[in-house]
């Protein structure tokens, strides 16, 4: 199971570090082009994936800190259960690390940074960060686990 908590431990080492540099490096709400559909952008959100809950008055804070540590509780027991498979056991650690990472900038901040940010023709995906990135990639993989152990 150590090899799966390094890896958690990793993502959350990734997000952290990049959103520090984000933080110390761009103003809030500068925008960074690199190429003509992404840019680097220094945004906050309060609230949960896609800005949800973003302007509740303050109590998601609080409501999404608590989701985030329980959901951490249950993916290390599924990480403990499944260690010896591969692939759930990745899923999980992507998954894992992704939760612990936004649940430390809502610990420090009271929100989570995010600074990815693709857009095309007045178009745009709303802005997220590499904890979100190993959520998605995460869920993803464990929907591909499930199906595949289905038989036909």
């Amino acid at each position: 199971m150590r090899k799966w908590l390094w890896l958690a431990a990793l993502v959350i080492a990734a997000d952290q570090l990049t959103k520090w540099a984000v933080f110390l490096s761009m103003e809030y709400h500068a925008m960074i082009p690199v190429l003509p559909v992404f840019s680097l952008v220094h945004v906050h959100n309060s609230g949960a994936a896609f800005s949800f809950l973003a302007d509740a008055g303050g109590w998601q804070r609080w409501f999404f800190l608590g989701v985030g540590v329980s959901a951490s509780a249950l993916l290390l027991h599924l990480l403990r259960k499944h260690q010896r498979e591969a692939l759930m056991s990745l899923s999980l650690s992507l998954i894992l690390g992704g939760a612990l990472g936004n649940v430390f900038d809502r610990v420090w901040h009271g929100f989570v940074v995010d600074f990815l940010y693709f857009h095309y023709q007045g178009h745009a995906f709303p802005a997220f960060n590499i904890a979100d990135s190993a959520i998605t990639v995460g869920a993803g993989l464990l929907i591909w686990d499930s199906l595949r152990r289905k038989s036909p």
